[in-house]
Parts: structure tokens; sequence; C-alpha cells
């Protein structure tokens, strides 16, 4: 049986892997591509802040060809969502028919995505949906997931959080009012191994920034630790990438 061909929409994070690694075991689909925002002026996934090499080596990890969706810094919604446009057409051209997204439970961001896509000949996919996150992040980590806070929003988190290991002590260390996820915003992850990888990525932690009540960790590939290539700035791009 031909089974309908579809993209995860890929933000490098635990939500967006954990919920390819959900759709690969149902079987349903057949996952032809990973697509991400990436900041153009700086090379890296929108949001998240992770470099775009270790995006490709996710990919790679995952056996998924890349679809880049370059946006400007900053990005104003017109152009996001025309750039978002193009992508989709793009992938409607090429057979797709449907689209996986990691949300949780935030109703305004699958309303949004929902009537983005309506009529295009797409249709979302949200695997995860209303799953209680402290059950579904122990979910994650007992599958073998392993990825790091990348991204910490300090009006809910002190910077200190920023790369850290997702893991059962940062649950643990978490205040009451930061959901176990990240769902609100709190913090965005970077995925370095799992179920849904064919290896694991060697990826080391180095300098925090805080950046417009952000505080990023630069994750870098550890082959890429010792060419003395100096990252772009660490940015913050407010979209929905």
């Amino acid at each position: 049986m031909v089974r309908p061909k579809a993209l995860i929409s890929w933000s490098s994070g635990k939500d967006s892997a954990f919920a390819l690694h959900e759709v690969r075991r149902a079987g349903e689909f057949d996952v032809v591509g990973a697509l991400t925002t990436v900041t153009e002026t700086f090379g890296r996934v929108s949001i998240h802040g992770v470099r775009q090499e270790i995006l490709q080596a996710q990919c790679e990890a995952a056996g998924l060809p890349q679809r880049i969706v370059p946006i400007p810094y900053p990005c104003p919604n017109e152009i996001y969502e025309a750039r978002m446009g193009e992508a989709v057409a793009e992938a409607v051209a090429d057979g797709v028919t449907h689209m996986i997204f990691g949300d949780l439970f935030l109703r305004d961001i699958r309303a949004y995505r929902e009537a983005k896509l309506a009529g295009t000949g797409i249709t979302p996919i949200f695997p995860l949906w209303d799953r209680p996150t402290p059950e579904l992040a122990r979910a994650m980590m007992g599958c073998g997931l392993e990825a790091y806070l990348a991204t910490v929003d300090m009006k809910k988190l002190s910077a200190e959080f920023a790369g850290r290991k997702f893991d059962a002590q940062l649950l643990a260390d978490l205040p009451d009012s930061v959901d176990p996820c990240g769902e609100n915003g709190e913090f965005h992850t970077c995925v370095v191994a799992g179920p849904m990888f064919s290896h694991r990525l060697s990826v080391s932690t180095g300098e925090r920034v805080e950046r417009d009540g952000y505080a990023y960790c630069d994750l870098v590939l550890e082959q890429m630790s010792s060419s003395g290539r100096r990252p772009g700035p660490i940015p913050r791009d407010l979209t929905l990438g």
C-alpha cells in the first residue's frame, strides 16, 4: 500500500523529534522531509538559535532530506507567511499531502497552522496533541531521547538553565510554574540522540549569551570545535518557525 507523503515541521527540538518517532511507529505516513525555518542572517534555526550545521547533522541522522525556509532577521510576519506559502506550494507539487507538527496544547498555535494550511492540499497532523506533558516528558526520556536546552526565557527560568540536559534532574529542578515540556515558551531544546536518529550526535555546550530577555547556549558539533570557525550571533526570531 502506498502511504501518504508527509513533511515533519522540524524545529531541531524534542517535540518535533518525538512526533517523528511516534508517526514512524504508527506507520501511517511516509515522512519524506524535514521543513525548518532558518534565519538566513545568522545561519541558525529560528527561535531555537541552533546552528545550521547541527540541523543538517540531525536530518542526516534521521534520514530526512532538508527543506529549508530562509527568513531574514528581523522577519515581518508577511515575509514569513509568504515564504512558508512558497514552501507549502513546492511540497504540494512534490506530492506531499500532510504536515506533522509537535504542538502539545496551545490551541491558538494549532488554529493558526490549520488556518494557513486550509485549502492548500496539505492536512496538518498533531500526533502529540493533548498528551499530559509530565508523562510526555518522561516518555521522551524513556525512549532514549537526549536533548539540551538551547534557549531559555529569562522571565520564566534563570539563564543557568540554558545548556542543561533535558533529563529527570531538570524536571525536578523546574519551578512549578514551568511546563515540563516548555510548551509555553519557557525553553526550547536541541535533540542530539533518540530512536528517530541512526546515531548520536557529538555535541558540546559552548558559550551562553543573554539577549533580548533570552539566554542561549551555543551548541557545537564536536568535529567543528577544532575548526576555529566562529558562529554568527545567536538570534532571537519571534516568528512561529
